[in-house]
């Protein structure tokens, strides 16, 4: 079988070697028994829990710094209404820089005050906004870090006086930062860890606790952190491979490895952009992600060749998504170099023949 190259914003692109153990657990993974079928309360799967918790604290630096890894369901879209229910007591801003961080926004709205500190809604989200200030008197402050959509991507964070709260669902474990300035982070596997079904979250235990309101049992951070993620039957497959994700990394040599791979990546891809007077880059270049290049054909009359050349080539998924057009090379860790040269072969030849 030919593998494709696997440009999908998500569900992401894994390593082979995940897969295969993925698709061996499905079939054998206790004395016979597949993976999906054993009980999760039993001690080949709390195993698996406990080992996904602590790879996630240790590969973001954050192990017996007060924080707690859980693996819970709803994507990060419960995360938008999660946080609020946890943390927001009266007011809290937010930094809005997407679709993704717009819709946190209007769950938030939902329980308190919510104020944008900053926005580049009035741009397209072409940008990331820069100066703004957090109220010192706020609950939290909230950010998105890498904006598959727009392809934009905080490259700097802010020294929050108040609790600084991340959805990282598109960039977990891509880049080296300092982690400990969030006191939130919250990622749906997707995008960069596994297959759909679970969300990471991690907390620092000490911001729980302070809200007034009575919060329902499964939307409680302090209720599945005193139940190890185990409070209901949690998604075992996607917390398996998110897991067996977490250890191929860390054997590659963790966050500091994988960045070095994606910087290369990046860089390929962003100066064919440049450089190729038939494509044109969406996103400001001080705010270009190196986890989604979102670029455009500068004569559509072409588009239908190229659509051909890299569909011909074997490259899949890289449609930009309708509310931007164009085009969308979504380059998780798991994507090779090979895969990003083999687009820009593509977009080269392009060029030679208009």
């Amino acid at each position: 079988m030919i593998k494709k190259h696997n440009f999908s914003a998500g569900p992401c692109v894994l390593p082979k070697s995940v897969t295969q153990k993925a698709s061996e657990a499905l079939l054998d993974f206790d004395n016979g028994l597949s993976l999906i079928e054993i009980s999760h309360r039993s001690k080949p799967f709390v195993d698996v829990m406990e080992q996904a918790r602590a790879l996630a604290l240790e590969l973001l630096g954050l192990e017996g710094k007060g924080y707690k890894a859980l693996f819970l369901q709803g994507g990060a879209s419960t995360q938008f209404l999660m946080v609020a229910l946890n943390l927001l007591e009266k007011r809290a801003g937010y930094l809005n820089t997407g679709t993704w961080s717009d819709k946190a926004i209007k769950e938030a709205k939902i329980y308190d005050d919510i104020y944008e500190v900053g926005s580049s809604k009035s741009a397209g989200f072409n940008y990331i906004p820069k100066g703004y200030d957090i109220p010192e008197d706020y609950d939290y402050f909230h950010c998105t870090s890498n904006n598959t959509i727009f392809g934009t991507q905080m490259k700097q964070f802010p020294d929050s006086p108040i609790p600084m709260v991340c959805d990282m669902s598109s960039d977990i474990f891509s880049r080296q930062l300092d982690f400990s300035k969030f006191d939130l982070i919250y990622a749906g596997a997707q995008k960069n860890m596994g297959p759909a079904g679970t969300t990471l979250v991690v907390v620092k235990e000490d911001i729980l606790g302070k809200v007034s309101r009575k919060i329902p049992s499964m939307m409680d951070y302090k209720v599945h952190i005193s139940k190890g993620s185990m409070f209901n039957t949690p998604p075992v497959f996607a917390v398996y491979v998110s897991m067996l994700t977490m250890q191929w990394l860390k054997d590659l040599g963790g966050i500091k490895a994988i960045e070095e791979e994606n910087e290369k990546k990046a860089r390929l891809i962003y100066s064919e952009i440049d450089l190729n007077p038939l494509f044109k880059g969406y996103a400001v270049k001080e705010d270009r992600s190196n986890m989604n290049a979102t670029f455009t054909l500068e004569n559509e009359n072409l588009k239908e060749t190229f659509d051909a050349m890299w569909k011909e080539a074997g490259i899949n998924g890289l449609n930009g998504h309708r509310s931007v057009g164009g085009y969308r090379a979504s380059m998780y860790n798991a994507l090779s170099l090979d895969s990003v040269k083999a687009l820009v072969e593509v977009m080269s030849e392009l060029e030679s023949k208009a």
